[in-house]
Formats: structure tokens, sequence, C-alpha cells
């Protein structure tokens, strides 16, 4: 590779790098003013599933076809049309909000995962291909391990300069006059419409820096061969199956885990041991909060950041594994690991337990990135189309947590946490198998 290209593709790199960590940022920024947004529109739980159901749908809708979009139009286009996508669901936002129409709103969640989607098809197959192939993973770790970092950093600012202590229950909202009660949805709405226009802002300038940044051309337009010839592809294919089952298992577990603590007895076992109350306060106090008289579920609740949080450090330290070691056995082995703290977990009780499940989510690091770039190997110009399929299967985050809780009304825990044994057993396979093919072709 030339001196040029070398430069080219380390700067195509840092600028993609930055959308990763300001797409996942944004994107839990806007999470954190759900709270709001159900008091907006006093939303039940019912309809609270059906806001998840619409982001993970979204990439089961818009994958491919973004997919098909990127390989007539090239990355940077299809980054720049994300972006535009993103801001038009945030748009959106300010008419559900001043006419308080929760189908509005789920247009707008759903169209801001679209865009999310068109970003994920385009950005990840980017990264990989700035480069040698041998350090794709390494790069999408690290641009991944910056995403982290952005849906950690999102939640903290979200909570500290976007929400404030002035929303009402149902019980106090009844008991106002129409007038009152009239005063106080106006000024609800504002106070979603004002961040979410300047978001909207912010992503559309996002969107014309990019129109003009050069990024290096690495896909040729309209490859031969679309997605029949990857349908074809086994390698690919179970590598499919490894995302479905990767997001499926990530999100069940952190879905549940507050409820799964609770079951534990866990918030009277913290609460009584000074070394984890000490924790729980140091990290409240970012909140300005504290456990001293707090509900049971928040107190355990607070711990789930290290499952999430472990995800951005693995990540950091799994970009230096696969740079060193070949990803598929670096996956593998976080698979074993990640299989054996479920058993830990499921066959201990008290703190061991807690860690031990908490501690999953280091291991789920370098999945998502690993997975991803083994999957597309050797498909040269075929990589967006690819990357479409891939970013379809994200959808097991909408599936794979729906058995998980019916396994847990009809089994309890345990029995339940196998499902996600299986999913990491499959993960374990695929990286065995993908090891073994590559170690094949390279000793002939």
């Amino acid at each position: 590779m030339s001196k040029v290209n070398q430069k080219s593709y380390k700067s195509g790199f840092i600028f993609l790098t930055t959308l990763f960590f300001l797409w996942g940022f944004i994107t839990v920024l806007v999470d954190s003013l759900v709270p709001r947004l159900k008091d907006v529109f006093e939303m039940s739980y019912a309809k609270t599933v059906l806001v998840q159901f619409a982001f993970f749908m979204a990439f089961f809708v818009f994958s491919v076809p973004a997919g098909f979009l990127l390989s007539k139009i090239g990355y940077k286009k299809g980054i720049v049309l994300g972006l535009l996508i993103m801001a038009a669901g945030c748009l959106l936002f300010y008419p559900a909000a001043e006419f308080r129409i929760f189908g509005i709103f789920l247009a707008g969640y759903f169209l801001l995962a679209g865009g999310i989607t068109v970003l994920q098809v385009a950005a990840n197959p980017y990264v990989a291909l700035l480069g040698n192939e041998d350090g794709a993973s390494s790069r999408l770790n690290l641009s991944q391990a910056f995403n982290s970092l952005g849906t950690t950093i999102a939640p903290i600012i979200g909570a500290l300069f976007l929400l404030s202590d002035s929303i009402k229950t149902s019980q106090e909202i009844n008991l106002l006059t129409e007038v009152e009660k009239s005063d106080y949805f106006i000024a609800e709405a504002a106070t979603v419409q004002t961040p979410f226009l300047m978001i909207s802002f912010f992503i559309v300038i996002l969107a014309l820096i990019f129109s003009f940044i050069n990024l290096p051309k690495v896909m040729q337009e309209n490859p031969k061969g679309g997605y029949l010839s990857l349908l074809k592809n086994k390698l690919m294919l179970m590598g499919v199956g490894g995302i479905f089952v990767y997001v499926g298992a990530e999100v069940a577990i952190g879905s549940f885990l507050v409820n799964y603590f609770v079951e534990m007895n866990l918030p009277a076992i913290v609460s009584e041991n000074q070394l984890m109350m000490n924790i729980a306060n140091t990290i409240a106090s970012t909140f300005n909060k504290s456990f001293s008289n707090s509900d049971p579920k928040s107190l355990v609740g607070i711990f789930v950041v290290f499952y999430w949080g472990g995800a951005m450090i693995g990540r950091f330290v799994g970009a230096y594994l696969t740079r060193i070691f070949a990803p598929a056995k670096v996956l593998s082995i976080f698979a074993t690991m990640a299989i054996i703290m479920i058993l830990i977990s499921i066959n201990s009780s008290g703190l061991l337990s807690m860690w031990a499940i908490l501690a999953v989510g280091l291991f789920n690091s370098i999945m998502f990135p690993t997975i991803f770039t083994l999957s597309l190997e050797g498909l040269g110009d075929l990589k967006a189309q690819a990357s479409g399929l891939l970013c379809m299967a994200i959808v097991g985050g909408a599936i794979i947590p729906f058995a998980f809780g019916n396994l847990i009304d009809n089994f309890g825990f345990k029995t339940a946490f196998l499902l996600t044994i299986g999913c990491y057993g499959y993960i374990l396979f695929y990286g065995w198998f993908k090891g073994r093919r590559v170690s094949f072709y390279e000793s002939n």
C-alpha cells in the first residue's frame, strides 16, 4: 500500500471512528428522553414494548434495501443518507410532542432507527475495508469501542442536562384542573421538542461535513453476483446466524438483569455490604443521587452499568487482541468465557452470581465487530450487500429476548439462561469453524 493510500485510509478511519462515537452518543441520548416521552403520551408498558419492537424491526426492514442501495451509490453517500434519515426521524418528534400522538412518535423512532441501520450497513464494512483485511477485526473493534464510549457518556449527559425533576405521576396529573393540565402538557412538549430539534440540527451539520470530506473509494459500484451469490456462501450465512444469536443473547440478558437480581434477593444482600453500597453511591453521585432510601430495583439496577460498560472496555482490549491473535480464535475464547460466566451464575447465589452474569458483558464486547468482519472476508465488492444481510440479523434483539421472557415465565431464570448458553455455543462453534477454514487455506 502506498504512503498516499495509507494517509488517506488513516484519515478515513479517524472520520469514521468519530462517526461511530457520535451516532452511539446520539442514539442513547434519544433513549434517555423516553421517560419524558412516556409522560407526555401517558404511555403504558405495552406501548413501551412497541418502542423497542419498532427499533429492532427497522434493522430487519431497512438492512437489505440499504445494502442494495450502497452497491449503487457507494459508502460515502450511504453514510450521508443515513444521517439525513436520522435527522428526519428526530424532526418527527416535534409534531408528535406538539399534538401528543403516539403513532407519530413511533414513526419517528422507526425512521431514526432506519437511519442508524443505513449507517451500520455502510460504516461497518467501510472500516473493515480501510486497510489490510488481516487487521479488519482490530479496526472495527476499535471503532465500536468508541461507539460504546458514546453510549456510556450519553446517559450521564441526558440525566444531568435533559431530564428534570418536574415529571408528574398519573395521579398527580389527574388532580390538576383542565387549564393546569393543558399548561403542564405544553411545557412537557417543549421539553421534548427543544432537544430533538437540536439533535436533528446537529445531525444535518454532521451530514454536510461528511458530504465534503474526501474519503477513499474502496468499492466498485454495481458489483456482480449480488444477493444470490451471497445466499450460496455458507460462511457468510453462518455469520448472519452469529449476529442474530449474539444480539439476541446480549439484549435478553441486559433486559432482565434487574429482575434476575431481585429474584435472588440481591437488594438485601447489597444493602448489607458496605463495599457494594459504596460502589452504588459512587455511581449514583454522578446524578446527585444516593441509595439511602431507594427502591430495591434501583439499587441493583445501578450495577447494570458494569454489564454495558464492560462492552466498551472489552472492545478497546479486543482491538489489540484481534491484531496480535487470530480473530476467530479470540472470538471462540470470549464465547467460551461467556458460557462459563453464565454457568457460574446459575449454579451459585449472592454476589458471586451477580458479578458472574455482569462479566458476560465484558466477553460480549468483541463479538459483533469480530463476527461482522469474519463474515465479510473474501467477499470483495459484495461487502455492502453482505453487510445488509448481517445488519438484518440484528432483529435477533427482538426475537430472542421474547423467547427468553417466555422461558422465565414458565420455567424460571435458571432454565431460561440455557437459551443464552445455546447462543454463545453457536458463536463458539462459528469461531472454531471459521478458524479451522482459515488454517486450512493458509497451509495449502
